[in-house]
């Protein structure tokens, strides 16, 4: 798998961005061809309970490059990326990344 991450730094308005990503920004992103799962999530504290570095972190999973290209070269990623700046004021860091998953042990091996 392969997925777009986006580290969204706090919003400059925050009274209206959860409703804006939610209602606006998020079915602009599901209609993108391609997309396996979204995942998003406001980050709550640092792991040495700190301050968060980032306000919100969005997670975009397509199965593989070719499905990610195709994505980036549709009109539907164009807009999805094309409004962007209109939730998120504070800026956004948007990255490719691989993604894979791994079971954890079960409990009691050892």
């Amino acid at each position: 798998m392969i997925r777009v991450v986006a580290l969204h730094n706090p919003p400059l308005e925050l009274s209206s961005y959860d409703d804006y990503y939610v209602n606006v920004h998020m079915p602009l992103v599901r209609r993108v061809p391609g997309v396996r799962n979204i995942r998003f999530g406001r980050v709550l504290r640092a792991a040495d309970g700190g301050p968060p570095p980032f306000f919100l972190v969005s997670d975009v999973y397509f199965d593989d490059e070719e499905a990610l290209e195709r994505a980036l070269a549709s009109p539907e990623m164009a807009e999805a990326f094309a409004d962007v700046p209109n939730f998120a004021t504070g800026g956004v860091s948007i990255m490719i990344c691989e993604a894979e998953d791994v079971s954890p042990e079960p409990e009691g091996a050892a």
